[in-house]
């Protein structure tokens, strides 16, 4: 192959396209500090339709981090008792390609990020992975970050927790040295650069994750509810 000349030619098309993120502002009770926001966050993007026309569904990434942002939307609501903080619900577009609508709206926050109290971010929350499997418990929740800009927030999770749904609070994925780097990648990152405390709530890769298989029957329903009523 010494005396061998390959020539190869590759051409790319691009393409602007316009999306958005949808988010709702509930209004704190208290008349200053509703002048500050807490933010939840999810991205409703997925990978979409692949080759062939397969439809990558997106049930537990992040279909059920959306579900559960509209959830916590109407229990806040619902509830005659209100935050005295203002509460921002927000799904993002844009995950996928690159954080791209939790970037977006750190340019374009609806309440300055000098005054957005902390994002608790929820992403993936519907499976069990495959090492609370071999275990054969799924009484855990992974927590990524919440200790890195504010440990008061990490020590207001603990305590919320033990008076609550008592999980496993695994901080596996909180370690810097972690080789899969998840608190670089969901939209809580943007908000941490720019010095907001945040706290990412996860439950794991599985098979499924970025297949055609991540579907809605195998998201486990009274478990995701209990890990929102944490993050409530």
């Amino acid at each position: 192959l010494s005396r061998t000349t390959v020539r190869i030619e590759s051409k790319m098309t691009s393409e602007l396209k316009q999306t958005e993120n949808v988010v709702g502002l509930l209004e704190g009770s208290d008349p200053k500090l509703k002048e500050e926001a807490v933010v939840f966050s999810g991205h409703y993007d997925h990978i979409g339709v692949g080759g062939g026309g397969v439809v990558f569904p997106g049930a537990d990434d992040d279909g059920t981090g959306t579900v559960s942002v509209l959830e916590l939307a109407e229990a806040f609501l619902t509830n005659p008792i209100k935050p005295k903080r203002s509460l921002i619900f927000l799904t993002v577009t844009g995950e996928e390609k690159g954080l791209l609508g939790s970037q977006y709206y750190v340019t374009h926050p609806l309440v300055p990020l000098r005054r957005t109290a902390a994002d608790l971010n929820i992403d993936m929350i519907g499976r069990v992975d495959k090492k609370y499997e071999q275990l054969k418990d799924s009484n855990y929740v992974y927590v990524i970050g919440s200790d890195k800009i504010s440990t008061q927030l990490d020590s207001l999770l603990k305590l919320t927790n033990a008076e609550s749904e008592n999980f496993v609070l695994d901080y596996t994925y909180n370690d810097d040295r972690d080789p899969q780097q998840f608190y670089r990648r969901s939209d809580h990152y943007n908000f941490a650069q720019n010095g907001v405390p945040i706290v990412f709530f996860f439950t794991g890769i599985h098979d499924d994750y970025h297949r055609p298989t991540d579907t809605v029957d195998k998201i486990l329903f009274d478990r995701m509810a209990r890990i929102v009523r944490l993050i409530y």
